[in-house]
């Protein structure tokens, strides 16, 4: 492969990287942090396989979780979602790219598709964590959505499977280390949703 082509290729991946941080910046409230409320991000990340990660992310959304277990829930589902639909979208494009292999082009064909059952099974835990009303039978919701986002998870890690082989180029590794935020941004939102459930059950 020519050497011009592989740098397209390394640009391309890295102004990819860069786009999909830059939106979920921009979808991030704004911070304005109480000592109360961060401690319980704080505390509530401790509780996660990515604590670090989970705290960096989620202290710029103090003001929306006001230290509530369902609204943390529904911001983790929300970032999860935003994350795995924004790396979606770049993979579609890179997947076009003319100087990929046709291994790397079906493997990022073969994410794209397990990333987007992602989005829609994020999407519907989304519409489902909406308050209880009366009459509701939330514990068969929250059953539901830790289903649905479990099975993203799966997806995700289906998807890093693919990434990992070795006929992959090193250059991939930047796209490798997304599908891993997306897939730990999910395992959050997984854990997130479970202590809510075990909350209100």
């Amino acid at each position: 492969m020519a050497a011009g082509s592989y740098f397209s290729i390394t640009a391309l991946v890295i102004l990819i990287q860069l786009t999909i941080n830059l939106n979920l910046c921009l979808a991030a409230a704004p911070i304005h942090p109480s000592g109360r409320n961060t401690r319980f991000i704080r505390t509530s990340c401790r509780a996660t396989l990515y604590p670090n990660l989970c705290f960096t992310t989620f202290s710029r959304y103090t003001t929306r979780i006001r230290g509530s277990p369902r609204l943390l829930a529904s911001t983790a589902l929300s970032v999860a979602f935003n994350t795995t639909r924004s790396t979606t979208k770049a993979f579609i494009n890179l997947s076009k790219h003319r100087g990929l292999k046709r291994s790397e082009a079906a493997a990022l064909r073969d994410c794209v598709e397990q990333l987007g059952d992602s989005v829609d099974e994020l999407k519907d835990s989304i519409n489902a964590m909406s308050p209880p009303r009366r009459g509701d039978n939330f514990h068969r919701r929250t059953s539901d959505i830790q289903t649905w986002v479990s099975a993203a998870l799966t997806n995700d890690d289906t998807c890093m499977g693919g990434l990992s082989r070795k006929a992959m180029k090193r250059d991939f590794k930047t796209v490798r280390r997304q599908v891993v935020k997306v897939a730990h941004m999910a395992s959050i939102a997984l854990a997130f949703v479970n202590r809510y459930a075990a909350d209100t059950h």
